[in-house]
C-alpha cells in the first residue's frame, strides 16, 4: 500500500475506548489508537490531562474511505449534542471534537454538521467543536484495545442511527 494513500484523522466524543472500539472494525480503517488532544500540559496521563479530550487516532486507506465517511460514524455513535458529557461521563475530557488537520478537513466538518443538523435526527443542534490539531498524545498502552482486554467494560458508544450521507 502506497503512503500516500495513508492518511490519519483526529477526533473525540467520549470515552476514548468505546468509540476505538466501534471504529476499529469499520472499512478502511487501519489501525486506532487512543490518546489525549487539544490541552494544556504535554505527556498527559490519564491522570493528568488538564484541557485535553479523549480521543482518536484513526488511520485509514483513502481507496476505502474517506474523512467524511469517518465523520458519518462519528456522528452516529456518540451523542454530538450534549455539551462535555457522553452517557455518565462528564467533563472537558468527554467533549465532541474533530480536530483538523488543514482547511479542507474543517470545511468538511463544517458541512457536516450542518448536515447533521439538517437531518433532524438529533433532537438538539450539534455542539462539536471544530479544533486545529497540534500533536496526539497516544494514552497509556493499559488503555490501548481496552475493550478488546476487558470485553465487559464500560462503553455508552452504540450505532443510534443510519447513515447521514
Amino acid at each position: 500500500m502506497k503512503d500516500n494513500m495513508i492518511k490519519k484523522a483526529y477526533i473525540s466524543g467520549g470515552c476514548f475506548w468505546g468509540m476505538e472500539e466501534l471504529f476499529r472494525t469499520q472499512p478502511g480503517i487501519i489501525d486506532t489508537e487512543v490518546g489525549y488532544l487539544g490541552g494544556q500540559n504535554e505527556n498527559p496521563t490519564y491522570e493528568y490531562h488538564p484541557g485535553h479530550a479523549e480521543g482518536l487516532e484513526l488511520t485509514y486507506n483513502i481507496e476505502q474511505t474517506s474523512f467524511e465517511k469517518i465523520l458519518d460514524y462519528f456522528f452516529r455513535i456518540h451523542n454530538p449534542t450534549t455539551l462535555n458529557q457522553q452517557g455518565n461521563d462528564r467533563g472537558l475530557s468527554y467533549r465532541s471534537a474533530i480536530f483538523y488537520q488543514d482547511e479542507d478537513e474543517k470545511q468538511t466538518a463544517e458541512h457536516f454538521i450542518k448536515t447533521v443538523n439538517k437531518s433532524g435526527k438529533w433532537n438538539d443542534l450539534v455542539v462539536t467543536t471544530l479544533e486545529p490539531f497540534t500533536i496526539f498524545w497516544p494514552a497509556e498502552n493499559y488503555y490501548q484495545d481496552y475493550l478488546q482486554k476487558n470485553p465487559g467494560g464500560y462503553t455508552c458508544h452504540f450505532e443510534r442511527f443510519e447513515t447521514f450521507t
